[in-house]
Protein backbone atom coordinates (compact mmCIF):
# COMPACT_ATOMS: atom_id res chain seq x y z
CA UNK A 1 0.00 0.00 0.00
CA UNK A 2 1.11 3.51 -0.72
CA UNK A 3 1.61 6.24 1.72
CA UNK A 4 1.21 8.97 -0.48
CA UNK A 5 -1.11 10.63 -2.15
CA UNK A 6 -1.34 9.38 -6.12
CA UNK A 7 -2.74 13.32 -6.91
CA UNK A 8 -0.70 15.57 -5.14
CA UNK A 9 2.21 13.53 -3.39
CA UNK A 10 1.16 14.36 0.24
CA UNK A 11 1.97 12.05 2.88
CA UNK A 12 -0.92 10.05 4.14
CA UNK A 13 -2.39 11.40 7.71
CA UNK A 14 -3.94 9.21 10.30
CA UNK A 15 -7.19 11.51 9.32
CA UNK A 16 -6.56 9.93 5.76
CA UNK A 17 -6.81 6.31 6.46
CA UNK A 18 -9.06 6.40 9.74
CA UNK A 19 -11.92 5.69 7.09
CA UNK A 20 -10.15 3.38 4.73
CA UNK A 21 -9.01 3.75 1.47
CA UNK A 22 -9.77 6.27 -1.15
CA UNK A 23 -8.48 3.98 -3.82
CA UNK A 24 -8.47 4.22 -7.75
CA UNK A 25 -9.19 1.62 -10.27
CA UNK A 26 -5.31 1.63 -11.07
CA UNK A 27 -4.36 1.67 -7.60
CA UNK A 28 -3.74 4.53 -6.74
CA UNK A 29 -5.24 6.35 -3.84
CA UNK A 30 -6.29 10.16 -3.05
CA UNK A 31 -6.08 12.00 0.37
CA UNK A 32 -9.09 13.20 1.57
CA UNK A 33 -8.11 16.22 0.44
CA UNK A 34 -7.88 15.76 -2.96
CA UNK A 35 -11.14 13.88 -2.73
CA UNK A 36 -12.94 16.82 -1.86
CA UNK A 37 -11.20 18.83 -4.29
CA UNK A 38 -12.47 16.15 -7.16
CA UNK A 39 -15.80 15.73 -5.93
CA UNK A 40 -16.64 19.37 -5.79
CA UNK A 41 -16.39 18.85 -9.56
CA UNK A 42 -17.97 15.58 -9.81
CA UNK A 43 -20.09 14.20 -7.12
CA UNK A 44 -20.18 10.56 -8.37
CA UNK A 45 -16.49 10.01 -7.16
CA UNK A 46 -18.40 9.72 -3.88
CA UNK A 47 -20.08 6.54 -4.74
CA UNK A 48 -17.88 4.98 -7.42
CA UNK A 49 -14.44 5.97 -7.02
CA UNK A 50 -12.97 2.58 -7.40
CA UNK A 51 -14.30 3.11 -10.84
CA UNK A 52 -12.20 6.17 -11.80
CA UNK A 53 -8.19 6.21 -12.71
CA UNK A 54 -5.40 8.61 -11.23
CA UNK A 55 -5.51 9.99 -15.17
CA UNK A 56 -9.36 10.38 -14.73
CA UNK A 57 -9.01 12.71 -11.63
CA UNK A 58 -6.31 14.75 -13.35
CA UNK A 59 -8.26 15.39 -17.21
CA UNK A 60 -11.59 15.90 -14.78
CA UNK A 61 -9.93 18.64 -12.37
CA UNK A 62 -7.86 20.29 -15.93
CA UNK A 63 -11.07 20.05 -17.49
CA UNK A 64 -13.05 21.89 -14.71
CA UNK A 65 -14.63 25.28 -15.28
CA UNK A 66 -14.83 26.03 -11.42
CA UNK A 67 -13.20 28.34 -10.28
CA UNK A 68 -11.57 29.30 -7.01
CA UNK A 69 -13.77 33.10 -7.07
CA UNK A 70 -16.96 30.47 -5.69
CA UNK A 71 -18.70 30.98 -9.65
CA UNK A 72 -20.86 27.88 -10.58
CA UNK A 73 -19.98 26.40 -13.34
CA UNK A 74 -22.60 25.53 -16.26
CA UNK A 75 -20.68 22.01 -16.68
CA UNK A 76 -23.62 19.33 -16.11
CA UNK A 77 -25.95 21.84 -15.21
CA UNK A 78 -29.49 21.03 -17.51
CA UNK A 79 -30.71 23.72 -19.71
CA UNK A 80 -33.99 23.68 -17.61
CA UNK A 81 -34.61 22.39 -13.84
CA UNK A 82 -38.22 21.59 -12.75
CA UNK A 83 -39.64 23.64 -9.50
CA UNK A 84 -42.24 24.29 -7.46
CA UNK A 85 -41.98 27.53 -9.61
CA UNK A 86 -42.29 25.53 -13.02
CA UNK A 87 -39.17 25.99 -14.96
CA UNK A 88 -35.71 27.37 -13.39
CA UNK A 89 -33.24 28.86 -16.41
CA UNK A 90 -29.53 27.96 -15.91
CA UNK A 91 -28.95 31.47 -14.77
CA UNK A 92 -31.53 31.79 -12.51
CA UNK A 93 -30.69 28.44 -11.37
CA UNK A 94 -26.94 29.40 -10.49
CA UNK A 95 -28.27 32.42 -8.66
CA UNK A 96 -30.63 30.28 -6.37
CA UNK A 97 -28.22 28.00 -5.42
CA UNK A 98 -25.53 30.95 -4.44
CA UNK A 99 -28.05 32.19 -2.39
CA UNK A 100 -28.83 28.78 -1.03
CA UNK A 101 -24.85 28.93 -0.11
CA UNK A 102 -25.09 32.19 1.23
CA UNK A 103 -27.69 30.93 3.66
CA UNK A 104 -25.77 27.57 4.76
CA UNK A 105 -22.63 29.63 5.46
CA UNK A 106 -24.76 32.12 7.91
CA UNK A 107 -26.26 29.58 9.28
CA UNK A 108 -22.26 28.15 9.53
CA UNK A 109 -24.58 24.80 8.94
CA UNK A 110 -21.86 22.25 9.46
CA UNK A 111 -22.96 19.23 6.50
CA UNK A 112 -20.77 16.61 5.55
CA UNK A 113 -19.06 15.94 1.93
CA UNK A 114 -21.50 13.37 1.23
CA UNK A 115 -24.54 16.21 1.23
CA UNK A 116 -23.30 18.00 -1.64
CA UNK A 117 -25.91 16.05 -4.51
CA UNK A 118 -28.65 16.97 -2.34
CA UNK A 119 -27.58 20.68 -1.50
CA UNK A 120 -27.51 20.97 -5.40
CA UNK A 121 -31.27 19.76 -5.79
CA UNK A 122 -32.36 22.50 -3.35
CA UNK A 123 -32.98 25.37 -5.96
CA UNK A 124 -35.77 23.49 -7.52
CA UNK A 125 -36.80 21.81 -4.54
CA UNK A 126 -37.41 25.18 -2.37
CA UNK A 127 -39.99 28.16 -3.47
CA UNK A 128 -37.56 31.34 -5.11
CA UNK A 129 -38.41 33.24 -1.52
CA UNK A 130 -38.15 30.34 0.88
CA UNK A 131 -35.36 30.59 3.69
CA UNK A 132 -33.63 28.06 5.21
CA UNK A 133 -34.06 28.17 8.75
CA UNK A 134 -31.66 25.60 10.15
CA UNK A 135 -30.34 22.40 8.41
CA UNK A 136 -28.79 19.01 9.68
CA UNK A 137 -27.17 15.76 8.00
CA UNK A 138 -29.98 13.45 8.73
CA UNK A 139 -31.41 10.39 6.76
CA UNK A 140 -34.76 7.95 7.47
CA UNK A 141 -33.53 5.83 10.26
CA UNK A 142 -32.74 1.90 9.09
CA UNK A 143 -31.53 2.97 5.44
CA UNK A 144 -28.80 3.55 4.59
CA UNK A 145 -29.34 6.90 1.99
CA UNK A 146 -27.17 9.96 3.00
CA UNK A 147 -29.12 13.37 3.76
CA UNK A 148 -30.21 16.33 4.91
CA UNK A 149 -33.21 17.39 7.00
CA UNK A 150 -34.08 21.40 6.84
CA UNK A 151 -36.65 23.84 8.31
CA UNK A 152 -37.97 26.63 6.27
CA UNK A 153 -40.86 29.21 7.68
CA UNK A 154 -43.77 26.56 6.11
CA UNK A 155 -42.10 23.08 6.60
CA UNK A 156 -39.42 20.42 7.21
CA UNK A 157 -38.06 18.95 4.08
CA UNK A 158 -36.31 15.25 4.06
CA UNK A 159 -33.89 15.24 1.06
CA UNK A 160 -31.99 12.13 0.69
CA UNK A 161 -30.02 10.14 -1.44
CA UNK A 162 -28.32 6.70 -1.73
CA UNK A 163 -25.36 5.25 -4.09
CA UNK A 164 -26.15 5.70 -7.72
CA UNK A 165 -30.10 6.74 -7.19
CA UNK A 166 -32.05 9.66 -7.75
CA UNK A 167 -32.57 11.60 -5.16
CA UNK A 168 -35.80 11.30 -3.01
CA UNK A 169 -37.68 14.37 -1.27
CA UNK A 170 -40.52 14.08 1.46
CA UNK A 171 -41.58 17.53 3.04
CA UNK A 172 -43.96 18.26 5.88
CA UNK A 173 -46.08 21.00 6.46
CA UNK A 174 -46.29 22.83 9.39
CA UNK A 175 -50.18 22.58 9.55
CA UNK A 176 -49.59 18.97 9.49
CA UNK A 177 -46.89 18.77 12.08
CA UNK A 178 -48.43 18.04 15.94
CA UNK A 179 -45.19 18.48 17.60
CA UNK A 180 -41.29 17.22 17.17
CA UNK A 181 -39.16 14.86 19.85
CA UNK A 182 -35.79 13.70 20.15
CA UNK A 183 -33.87 10.39 21.57
CA UNK A 184 -30.42 11.03 22.54
CA UNK A 185 -28.05 8.02 21.81
CA UNK A 186 -24.37 7.87 21.67
CA UNK A 187 -24.57 5.76 18.05
CA UNK A 188 -26.98 7.99 16.40
CA UNK A 189 -29.31 10.20 17.77
CA UNK A 190 -33.29 10.06 16.36
CA UNK A 191 -35.21 13.51 15.48
CA UNK A 192 -38.96 12.46 15.22
CA UNK A 193 -41.53 14.52 13.55
CA UNK A 194 -45.10 13.38 14.86
CA UNK A 195 -47.91 14.67 11.93
CA UNK A 196 -51.33 14.37 11.79
CA UNK A 197 -50.53 10.37 10.31
CA UNK A 198 -47.44 9.00 11.36
CA UNK A 199 -44.11 9.66 13.14
CA UNK A 200 -41.22 9.59 10.73
CA UNK A 201 -38.11 9.30 12.25
CA UNK A 202 -34.65 10.93 11.37
CA UNK A 203 -30.79 9.31 12.17
CA UNK A 204 -27.75 11.28 12.41
CA UNK A 205 -24.79 9.52 12.08
CA UNK A 206 -22.56 11.98 10.84
CA UNK A 207 -22.43 15.13 13.32
CA UNK A 208 -24.71 14.10 16.50
CA UNK A 209 -24.44 17.56 18.35
CA UNK A 210 -25.13 19.32 15.42
CA UNK A 211 -28.37 16.71 15.17
CA UNK A 212 -29.59 18.39 18.83
CA UNK A 213 -28.61 21.51 17.64
CA UNK A 214 -31.31 21.26 14.96
CA UNK A 215 -34.17 19.80 16.97
CA UNK A 216 -33.38 22.42 19.68
CA UNK A 217 -34.39 24.95 17.07
CA UNK A 218 -37.52 23.25 15.76
CA UNK A 219 -39.05 22.03 19.23
CA UNK A 220 -39.47 26.18 19.72
CA UNK A 221 -41.44 26.04 16.62
CA UNK A 222 -43.59 23.39 16.34
CA UNK A 223 -43.77 21.99 20.29
CA UNK A 224 -46.08 25.11 21.07
CA UNK A 225 -47.79 23.26 24.34
CA UNK A 226 -44.07 22.70 25.75
CA UNK A 227 -43.33 26.23 24.89
CA UNK A 228 -45.89 27.82 26.91
CA UNK A 229 -45.56 25.63 29.51
CA UNK A 230 -42.29 26.66 30.28
CA UNK A 231 -43.35 30.14 30.13
CA UNK A 232 -45.95 29.75 32.76
CA UNK A 233 -43.69 28.05 34.89
CA UNK A 234 -41.26 31.04 34.50
CA UNK A 235 -44.12 33.24 35.66
CA UNK A 236 -44.86 31.27 38.73
CA UNK A 237 -41.52 31.29 39.85
CA UNK A 238 -41.17 34.59 39.25
CA UNK A 239 -44.85 35.76 40.97
CA UNK A 240 -43.53 33.64 44.09
CA UNK A 241 -40.04 35.24 44.24
CA UNK A 242 -41.74 39.00 44.04
CA UNK A 243 -44.50 37.78 47.10
CA UNK A 244 -41.14 36.54 49.20
CA UNK A 245 -39.91 40.07 48.44
CA UNK A 246 -43.12 41.52 49.43
CA UNK A 247 -42.92 39.74 52.44
CA UNK A 248 -39.54 40.71 53.60
CA UNK A 249 -40.47 43.93 53.07
CA UNK A 250 -43.78 44.28 55.43
CA UNK A 251 -41.48 42.42 57.93
CA UNK A 252 -39.11 45.47 57.40
CA UNK A 253 -41.38 48.26 57.85
CA UNK A 254 -42.75 45.97 61.37
CA UNK A 255 -39.55 45.95 62.36
CA UNK A 256 -39.17 50.24 61.84
CA UNK A 257 -36.13 49.63 59.39
CA UNK A 258 -38.34 50.95 56.69
CA UNK A 259 -41.05 53.91 56.93
CA UNK A 260 -44.54 53.87 55.46
CA UNK A 261 -43.68 55.90 52.58
CA UNK A 262 -40.40 53.71 51.95
CA UNK A 263 -42.52 50.52 52.34
CA UNK A 264 -44.95 51.74 49.81
CA UNK A 265 -42.18 53.15 46.96
CA UNK A 266 -40.77 49.99 47.11
CA UNK A 267 -44.28 47.56 46.94
CA UNK A 268 -45.19 49.79 43.94
CA UNK A 269 -41.82 49.10 42.00
CA UNK A 270 -42.20 45.14 43.04
CA UNK A 271 -45.97 45.08 41.88
CA UNK A 272 -44.98 46.95 38.91
CA UNK A 273 -43.13 43.83 37.82
CA UNK A 274 -46.07 41.25 37.83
Amino acid sequence: MSDHCGLCGAEFTSMDTMLGENKLSDGNILCNKCLEKASNINQELLYGLNNFSINDIKRLIENSKVRETGEISNENLPIVINSEQGLLSKDLYKKRLKEIKQQLDQLKANLSIFAKGEIKELPHILALDETILAITDAQFSKTVDAGILLATPKRIVSVSKAMFSPVKVNEYHNEDILEVSFVNSFLSPIIKIHTKDKIVEFESFLNKDYAEDFYNFIKKIYNKEESQKQSDEVKTVSSEALFGQLEKLAQLRENGILTEEEFAEQKKKLLEKL
